[in-house]
């Protein structure tokens, strides 16, 4: 009896980080559902600025707080789940996400948003576990929990949260650097392959793992690229144009060039005319993805040296490739999927400093998450 009651606390001593993350992620995510059921009493009016709000989410009879998390690009891929590539211009979502949505909704008889909800909250954490892992090998436990504490208080990780396809693929990225780095290269490429499958930017795991094998195996390169390229395949036999997912970008309002190059000094440029000639939401809009974009760049400049290459590799592509269609939109989301991010705050020095700053990212992760489920533009 002694002994098991050793073992015992031996497991409970050893995984205490994992009910340390368990908390925080309870925090985080009921915290959240409570900044939006408080969002009427700050915004009273909902933003009614996206498609499909009403039939879609308010049609579903569940509480606002907990609809108003597939806001905007959600109720797509609850359209997508529900029919397919059935309406125009869907097809610059992926697929992957949606269809786990529509299989775990038959499975388990929920309806869509509750199913998206569970996918992308579950996925999250499980992606939070993951990260820890990865970084405590890499640096040490309080780096580690650092991070996800930033991870968890940055401005806009309530996407992780949301149906959205944020906490899909943050759990498949960094689970396919952890097998990476224990060597496990063909399940590593094959969650490549998902990630290719759940967003664009996951074909950029393809070049960081091949740098990973130190180009000793080719596997990253056959299995990786598996995703997109059968979304593509999709898309020309159903519509006789495979990068339809990227020429459909343009329509959903946020000026991308999909026809040419624009650099990011010319993107930067932009924006702070942007500045200098307009004022209210606009502006703010502006600053905030500007800033984010700034934050993201310099945190990466900061750890370069630290991390492996191929985190690095992976992180300036998913940054830098979306500032190439000439807009800064939608970039302070974007930039979570960039882990270094995290690593980088968490290994300044002072905690005085980073608890400063995570109790900053708080007040703005409380703003956006109240503009967001109120039907206001985010990112």
């Amino acid at each position: 009896m002694k002994r098991r009651e050793n073992i015992l606390l031996s497991l409970k001593g050893e995984y205490r980080w994992l009910l340390a993350i368990g908390s925080l992620f309870l925090i985080w995510r009921l915290g959240l559902f409570i900044v939006a059921a408080i969002a009427p009493v700050f915004i009273s009016q909902f933003g009614d600025r996206f498609p499909y709000w009403q039939e879609r989410l308010v049609a579903s009879q569940l509480p606002q707080f907990v609809w108003s998390f597939a806001n905007f690009d959600g109720v797509h891929y609850l359209g997508i789940a529900k029919d397919g590539y059935a309406y125009q211009f869907t097809q610059a979502f992926f697929p992957l996400y949606p269809i786990l949505i529509r299989l775990f909704s038959q499975i388990s008889s929920f309806n869509l948003i509750i199913s998206g909800l569970i996918i992308s909250n579950v996925s999250f954490f499980a992606g939070t576990v993951i990260f820890y892992k990865l970084v405590a090998e890499k640096f040490d436990s309080s780096i580690a929990f650092w991070s996800i504490t930033f991870l968890l208080t940055f401005p806009t990780s309530f996407y992780f949260g949301s149906v959205y396809t944020e906490g899909l693929f943050f759990l498949l990225t960094v689970s396919a650097f952890y097998l990476m780095g224990n060597n496990k290269i063909i399940t590593a490429s094959a969650l490549a392959g998902l990630t290719s499958a759940t967003k664009f930017v996951g074909i950029f795991l393809v070049p960081a793992l091949l740098v990973s094998t130190k180009l000793k195996s080719i596997w990253p390169l056959l299995i990786g690229p598996l995703g997109i390229l059968a979304y593509m395949l999709y898309l020309y036999l159903a519509f006789d144009n495979p990068f339809y997912f990227l020429t459909s970008q343009q329509v959903f309002g946020q000026e991308r060039e999909t026809n040419t190059i624009v650099l990011l000094p010319q993107v930067v440029y932009r924006y702070l005319k942007i500045l200098l000639t307009t004022s209210g939401l606009p502006a703010i809009n502006a600053a905030f993805e500007l800033t984010m974009t700034i934050l993201a760049l310099a945190a990466l400049i900061f750890i370069r040296k630290k991390i492996p290459i191929s985190w690095l590799i992976f992180s300036l592509a998913a940054v830098l490739v979306p500032t190439l269609t000439g807009t800064l939109a939608s970039m302070p989301r974007y930039i979570l999927i960039a882990f270094p991010i995290y690593i980088a705050l968490a290994t300044l020095g002072d905690w005085k400093l980073k608890t400063m700053i995570a109790l900053f990212f708080i007040i703005i992760l409380f703003i956006s998450t109240i503009l967001f489920t109120r039907g206001y533009w985010v990112a």
